[in-house]
């Protein structure tokens, strides 16, 4: 690979570069999968620094996203091993959606859903929707294959959809009886 890609591999500039296009990114997902803004920024920064110290290395610039978001991964891995954490997860997002939601309701509803998906098929979805990784880039970042991603990504939309429907005849139906 030669020096004149786009991200400049083993050049410091180009790893600038690299944070600025996904640092947003790699928060989102972060923060979605631990739910605390603070320990969201702490492993962005342990994300881009031990993807620093790999930069050298790193030799595929079509891979770099995905490259990325599996070192986030595995730094939100390593906090569950390293403690337990002391979280109440509807805490933060509550007031998270209630500040910007045009529907703080519907908001909820949304992040209640997701919460019961399996693993499984919400952290691809994850992903996809916040990381906007390719099915490729996500089976590379989760070790599985392609097609096993695609079939996820269609069962957790599919299992995601379904979970609105009740919560929003619920919520109808809740609304009725305050009447």
């Amino acid at each position: 690979m030669t020096g004149s890609n786009v991200f400049g591999i083993r050049d410091r500039t180009g790893f600038e570069t690299l944070v600025r296009a996904y640092a947003n990114d790699v928060f989102r997902y972060l923060y979605w999968l631990c739910r605390d803004r603070g320990l969201a920024e702490d492993l962005s920064q342990e994300t881009f620094a031990r993807a620093w110290a790999a930069w050298e290395q790193q030799r595929d610039e079509k891979a770099l996203k995905a490259w990325l978001f599996t070192i986030a991964r595995n730094e939100h891995a390593r906090i569950h091993e390293r403690r337990k954490l002391d979280i109440d997860p509807d805490a933060e997002l509550d007031a998270l959606a209630s500040r910007t939601a045009a529907d703080p309701a519907l908001a909820l509803d949304i992040r209640r859903a997701f919460a019961l998906l399996p693993d499984a098929y919400r952290e691809p979805l994850l992903l996809q929707v916040l990381g906007g990784l390719s099915s490729a880039e996500i089976a590379a970042t989760i070790d599985a294959t392609e097609e096993a991603v695609n079939m996820r990504l269609s069962r957790a939309r599919k299992a995601l959809r379904s979970l609105l429907e009740g919560e929003q005849s619920g919520s109808a139906r809740n609304r009725e009886t305050a009447r």
